[in-house]
C-alpha cells in the first residue's frame, strides 16, 4: 500500500482511524479521571467522618457599604483631610494615573529633620 499518493477512499480510511484513535484516548482519559475522582472522594469522605466537628462561631457583622469607586478603608495619621486629598492628587498626577485606579491605605505625616 503506497501512502505517498493515497486515493480518496484510502485518505478517508486514514482519517477515520485517526479520529477513532483520538476518541479512544479521550475515553481512556475520562475513565482514569473518573476512577481517581471516586478514589479521592472516598478518602475525603473518610476524613470528614474522622474529623471532629468545628465549634459554631457567630458570623461577623456585615461590613459597612463603601462609596462607589472606593477601594476600602483609609487611615490618616496626624494629617488633615485637605492635606491628605492634596497628597493623593499629587501622587495621581505624577503617576499619570486616574485617582480611582490607585489605592491608598494610609497617609502619615513625617516630621522634617531640619531644625
Amino acid at each position: 500500500m503506497d501512502l505517498t499518493n493515497p486515493t480518496i477512499g484510502q485518505a478517508a480510511a486514514i482519517a477515520a482511524v485517526g479520529i477513532c484513535f483520538v476518541f479512544a484516548v479521550l475515553l481512556l482519559l475520562l475513565i482514569i479521571v473518573k476512577l481517581f475522582s471516586s478514589i479521592f472522594a472516598g478518602v475525603k469522605k473518610n476524613e470528614k467522618a474522622v474529623a471532629p466537628a468545628a465549634p459554631v462561631v457567630a458570623a461577623p457583622a456585615a461590613p459597612k457599604a463603601l462609596a462607589k469607586g472606593s477601594c476600602g478603608d483609609f487611615k490618616m495619621h496626624d494629617v488633615e483631610p485637605r492635606v491628605a486629598a492634596m497628597a493623593m492628587a499629587i501622587v495621581a498626577d505624577e503617576l499619570q494615573t486616574p485617582l480611582n485606579e490607585l489605592r491608598f491605605k494610609s497617609i502619615k505625616k513625617v516630621e522634617s529633620e531640619e531644625k
